[in-house]
This record gives structure tokens, sequence and C-alpha cells, in this order.
């Protein structure tokens, strides 16, 4: 799930250098982190969200196929 993730920011991104994916697991919830430069943080939100909620909807379809439960959290 996370190279999933990194893949997508990615190729959002300016500056692919500055991309971060951290991977938290909790006890039922992994919790991925994307960290971004400054500059980039617009784009992988995207307007009113659109972009970071698509992410967040791919994570979850993956975690049905996969019996997890994730998290997606953007950093400032």
């Amino acid at each position: 799930m996370k190279d999933l993730v990194k893949y997508i920011v990615e190729q959002l991104v300016d500056d692919k250098d500055a991309v971060c994916i951290t991977s938290e697991v909790d006890a039922e919830v992994e919790t991925i982190t994307i960290k971004v430069a400054e500059n980039d943080i617009g784009k992988v939100i995207g307007k009113q969200g659109k972009i970071a909620m698509s992410i967040r909807t791919l994570a979850k379809a993956v975690g049905i196929r996969e019996g997890k439960k994730y998290n997606i959290e953007i950093e400032d």
C-alpha cells in the first residue's frame, strides 16, 4: 500500500525527492503519512480536497481486498 501511495504522489508533485511516505501500524489500522515540499501540498490535496479524497478512496478499496484498514494523512 505504501508503494502505491508513493507512486501516486510522485506523479502529482514537481519535487519528487521531497516526497516522504511513512507507515505506522496500530492495532487494526495502518496510518500512512504523506509529506511533500511546501509548494506541492496543494497539488496533493487538490481543489476542494478531491485528489486527497481519491487517494483515500483507493486506500479503502485496497484495504477491503486485503482485509485491512488504512488511514491516509497529509502533513503540512
